[in-house]
Formats: C-alpha cells, structure tokens, sequence
C-alpha cells in the first residue's frame, strides 16, 4: 500500500494513524476531517471543559512533536461526500478526490436532534464548538437549565451546570436512565446522584415540543412534556443519543446498519476498507465509548495491512461517567437475567457524596463495588467512587475472559 486514507479526525482516527506508524507502515497517510480541529478528547466536553476548568489546549490528544512525526496529510474543515464503488478512492464536499489503496473509516456519530424549528437556547452537545457554544451561554448568569435525557451526556452536562450555580431539571422518557447499561437495580442507585447535586430528575416522561414565547423572537422559553407540564427554561441541552455518521457512504457496496457492519477484527465487506470507533459495528456491536475508540484500531490496522482478517478484538468493554463528584466505573458485559449483588461498601452511600480525597480504598469512604453474575460466573463489574478495588475486579473479570477465549 502507497497510500492509506483515514476518513475522520477523531480519536479512534488518530489512533489508527499511530498504529500505522508503530506497525511498520512508512507509505502515505491522508487524514480527513469535517471539523477544522487536530483530533481533541471529547469526554471533558460536558466537564471540565463546561465548567471552565479546562481550555481547549488540554483537550488536545497529541503534541506538537508527535503530530510532525506522524507524517500524516491533514485534510480539516472538510466533509467526505462518498466512497467509491470499489472502496478506493474518497470524494470530498469541496470536489476533491482522494484515491488510496487502504481506507480507515472513523468518522464517528452525531449527536440526535428534536424535530422541529430552531431554537435559541437550544444545545447539543458533541463536538468543541457545541461545547463552546453552551459554555458561552451559561456564562450569561444563573439559568434555567433542561436537559433532555438522562444517560452520560446529559448526567454529566446537568452536573456540570448545576456545579455553574444554575438551576437544573433532567428529563427521562425511561423509567429510570441508565437502565440498558445498568440494569433497573444499579440504575435506581445512580438516579440517586442527581438528588445529591440537587439536580430535578422527571422519568417516565417524554417532550412533545420545545416552546418559544409568542413577539420573543426564537428563543426558547419552555419543555412541554407529554404530561402536559411546562417546564421553563432558557437553555435545553438535548442529549439523546448519537447517529453514525454513514450518510456518505450511501451508495456504496458496504453494509449499512446502525454503523458500518464489519467482522469482529474491523474488517467490511470490502477489502482494504475497515471502520473503527463510534461508527463501527464490530461483530454486531457498536460500542460508542473512549476505550472502544483507542482499543480498535490496534486490531483493524494490522488486519488492514495483512490483507484479511488475522486477529480479532478481543477488549473486555469498558466505560466511565463522572457525575457530580463521584466516578461511575463498568467493565463487562451485562445480559438481561443477570443477578447483581453489592461485594463491597454500600448503596447508602451514593447519597452521602463522594469519598473525599477519591482514594477508593478497600472498606473506606463512600459509593460501592457490584459484581453482575450469570451462571456462576462474573459478566460485570460496577463501582461508584471505588476506584482501585474496580481496577482489580476489572483485571480479574479481563484474565477470565481471556481465559474462556482460549478454550475456544
């Protein structure tokens, strides 16, 4: 290969970059991205970053040095528009066509909007520049803030504005947020967390619509929720999910689903063409988390190289939240049926705050560690604010794992 082509600037787009480089590939690289900036860490987007206690320097993902090493084209500002037939050459929004003999698609997701009309006030929150424009925003003074859904995103920005000194109101149309990553039993503790913020949190509820006051322009003013309640508000962060980013590849010979479907090693349907990150669904799996994104590209790139499909990813699934003060950690995965029991420390103690200092020791401060079991055997592991005591089981419930995957 000559030339390999990576379409998206992202983390996993990065990493795959890097690993190009440490396997041995010494051809061109050519790096597109729809957003003028270097590749930039997102999870600090709806914390540190929204809070004001980091700027946009610490969110960069390489240094100035590292960036040269790489050797790689950067093509920012600018959209890819589709992939050819033969999955060999890429067209750009601005005309131009890139040809390769190698793609890596990372071109991640979008964040989901509500229908309707645009509002002022109204925030999604994805990217830098979302995350510049709410930040903006809410330095205008206290606000009434809604959020809009009640997974990370959304627990992490309430948290976030409710740190800001704004009044805050999350809505769930779920019973409980968190429930599909959770389970009801561990998600009715974690709920627990917006309380202890001072955070409302309305479940079972959905929007109907966002309202404007009549002569005022288009700002928005309200929620109108399907109870009929209105909520006023003059910032509404929606946080409902995220979109694959797929749309320009419509047309082409790869199967499209809820992502880009690949083999379990990265691998499309096409060869020399592998996806990784957010928009990659990997052996039936999308996975839209930072380990995901950093753990992947390892394994597509060196399948991308070998011509087929020599290795497969085998990374035990892993994500954290950080949440008013406290840290959710989960490893594994979790099936419908599995029973969940607390090994360590106790559910009380999320009301209580965090342990302060964080030092998560074994039996000292607050939050707990649960163990998700099937069978007799560990499927998860779940822990608020018990870091170290997580990172064991995590390594345990990893080596067994691996362990199974041997025996196959």
């Amino acid at each position: 290969m000559r030339t390999v082509i990576v379409v998206g600037a992202s983390l996993a787009g990065l990493y795959a970059v890097r690993e190009l480089r440490a396997q041995g590939y010494d051809g061109r690289v050519v790096v597109v991205g729809d957003e003028p900036h270097l590749p930039y860490d997102r999870p600090p987007l709806s914390k540190g970053f929204l809070t004001g206690d980091a700027d946009q320097g610490q969110l960069a993902l390489s240094e100035r040095e590292e960036t040269a090493e790489l050797a790689a084209e950067w093509v920012l500002g600018t959209r890819a528009r589709a992939l050819d037939t033969r999955g060999r050459t890429v067209v750009l929004d601005d005309g131009r066509v890139l040809a390769g003999d190698g793609i890596v698609i990372a071109t991640g997701a979008s964040a989901r909007c509500l229908p309707g009309p645009p509002l002022a006030g109204v925030h999604t929150l994805r990217t830098l520049d979302d995350a510049r424009e709410l930040r903006a925003e809410l330095d205008h003074g206290p606000r009434r803030v809604v959020v809009i859904g009640g997974g990370f995103i959304g627990a992490e920005t309430a948290s976030s504005c409710a740190a800001l000194g704004h009044d805050v109101t999350v809505v769930e149309a779920a019973p409980l947020p968190l429930v599909p990553q959770l389970g009801p039993e561990m998600a009715s503790v974690c709920a627990r967390l917006h309380a202890r913020g001072g955070v409302g949190l309305l479940t079972g509820v959905g929007v109907v619509a966002l309202r404007g006051a009549v002569g005022a322009g288009t700002a928005v003013t309200a929620v109108e929720l399907s109870d009929g309640r209105l909520l006023p508000a003059d910032v509404v962060v929606v946080g409902i999910g995220a979109v694959p980013n797929t749309d320009w590849l419509a047309g082409s010979p790869l199967a499209l689903d809820d992502g880009v479907l690949c083999d379990d090693g990265c691998a499309t349907a096409l060869p020399q063409v592998v996806a990784v990150g957010d928009v990659a669904r990997a052996g039936g799996i999308r996975a839209e988390h930072w380990t995901s994104a950093t753990e992947q590209p390892r394994v597509a790139v060196r399948n991308l190289l070998a011509g087929r499909t020599v290795e497969s990813v085998r990374a035990l699934p892993y994500f954290w939240s950080d949440q008013y003060g406290s840290r959710i950690q989960f490893a594994g995965r979790r099936g419908e049926g599995d029973s969940v029991r607390i090994v360590e420390g106790s559910a009380d103690g999320v009301q209580d705050g965090p342990d302060v200092g964080g030092s998560g020791a074994v039996g000292g401060g607050n939050g707990f560690l649960a163990v998700y079991e099937r069978m007799g055997r560990t499927t998860a592991v779940l822990a608020v604010d018990r870091a170290r005591p997580f990172m064991k089981a995590r390594r345990a419930l990893a080596a067994e794992q691996a362990a199974r995957l041997a025996e196959v």
